[in-house]
């Protein structure tokens, strides 16, 4: 009995054994499967970082061209109708002034609207949001008049600068907005700038000094813009250039840290932008306005006009978030070409010299120098920091 006894605790030692070496060799399995399917799928992430999927780079290449052309179809076909609406015109020309106005009230019914839209339709939410962002911050929405009060001085002066320039000259120079923008973020955000964009900024003033350069060709002196308006004409660009620096980046500096919204923001610019444009109209044209009427001169050219300087910046705004610097830099040169193209072969206004080419070509180099990012990893040691993450994670 005692050896039978012994044999069956034997047995059943020898069984337990047996069941706890099963288990440890089916935890060691699955941990080692485990383990191989970590390192496969880290293997999937790296690669699918190193290789971007066809799918979403056809996507993307797609975005980026639609946001490409509406940039380049925005930027070239408000001044070419801008332009052409100062030229070619049947009866009195209409007051540039009231249009500006007019621009601005669109922009403002526009930017409420998406507001609206955005507090689900609802009279209350919405009147709720502008009482808190607007109303019961007074002193933030004053700081706005600022910026506001530039922007309608150099609407303005673009439409003066319109009247007296062709459209291929007013693109060009109206590029030294990136200077007086740049020397203004230098002083007033203390921003850096690298030798490359020292040098593109260098670039661009000699590049627009040969555009602005007298030839002293026979055809200029066939032209229907006089000296002495061409010079009217540069100085409204150039006040538009430092109005434009001066406004973008004070609207920067006291936007930083807060949260509204790009459309609670353009309410409070286009407030301020009604009131500064009727002030305009006022002090200007006020004569005019009341001998003539508001809307003298108006035909579905101004009306053209008056939407894409309303809706055009807004569209835009929406749309640059998915562009990069580069793509903007292309955006503003196929303007410039688009620009000089029409303007020499329907507006028949710009006649094309040797030094307007040279100094065209020097422009475009500026820019596409200046919106180059900055490189801060070397693409030489990307390879060698794909190979440590890989290893680290085998």
């Amino acid at each position: 009995m005692d050896k039978t006894g012994s044999s069956d605790e034997d047995d059943k030692q020898s069984r337990l054994e047996h069941g706890c070496e099963l288990k440890n060799e089916s935890k060691t399995e699955q941990s080692i499967q485990t383990m191989l399917g970590s390192v496969t799928s880290d293997r999937e992430q790296l690669t699918s970082s190193l290789h971007i999927p066809l799918v979403g780079l056809s996507v993307r290449i797609h975005l980026k061209h639609v946001c490409l052309g509406v940039l380049v179809l925005q930027t070239s076909t408000l001044v070419l109708i801008m332009r052409y609406s100062r030229m070619t015109h049947e009866g009195p020309v209409y007051i540039s002034s009231t249009a500006v106005v007019m621009a601005e009230i669109f922009k403002f019914l526009a930017c409420l609207s998406v507001m609206f839209s955005q507090a689900g339709y609802s009279w209350k939410a919405f009147s709720t949001q502008i009482d808190n962002e607007i109303i019961s911050k007074p002193w933030e929405t004053l700081k706005l008049a600022i910026p506001s009060g530039l922007y309608t001085i150099q609407n303005n002066l673009l439409f003066l600068a319109l009247s007296n320039l062709d459209a291929a000259t007013y693109q060009v120079t109206y590029q030294l907005k990136i200077l007086t923008t740049a020397l203004f973020s230098v002083v007033m955000l203390g921003r850096r700038l690298n030798k490359m964009k020292w040098f593109a900024l260098v670039l661009l003033m000699a590049g627009v000094a040969l555009v602005e350069w007298p030839s002293g060709n026979e055809k200029d002196l066939k032209k229907d813009i006089s000296a002495s308006g061409k010079l009217i004409g540069l100085i409204a660009v150039l006040c538009a250039c430092c109005s434009s620096g001066f406004a973008g980046v004070y609207f920067e500096k006291i936007l930083k840290g807060t949260k509204a919204s790009i459309w609670l923001r353009n309410i409070q610019l286009g407030s301020f932008g009604v009131l500064f444009g009727f002030m305009a109209v006022f002090v200007n044209d006020g004569t005019a306005v009341h001998q003539s009427g508001f809307f003298i001169g108006y035909n579905y050219i101004t009306w053209i006009v008056i939407f894409l300087q309303a809706f055009g910046g807004l569209v835009v705004a929406a749309v640059v978030k998915y562009a990069d610097n580069i793509l903007k830099g292309f955006a503003t040169s196929l303007s410039i070409i688009l620009s000089s193209i029409v303007s020499y072969y329907l507006l028949k206004d710009f006649y094309p010299t040797s030094l307007f080419f040279i100094g065209t070509c020097a422009v475009l180099l500026a820019t596409l120098l200046y919106a180059r990012p900055e490189s801060k990893i070397p693409t030489t040691l990307l390879p060698t920091i794909a190979t440590e993450s890989l290893a680290k994670q085998i």
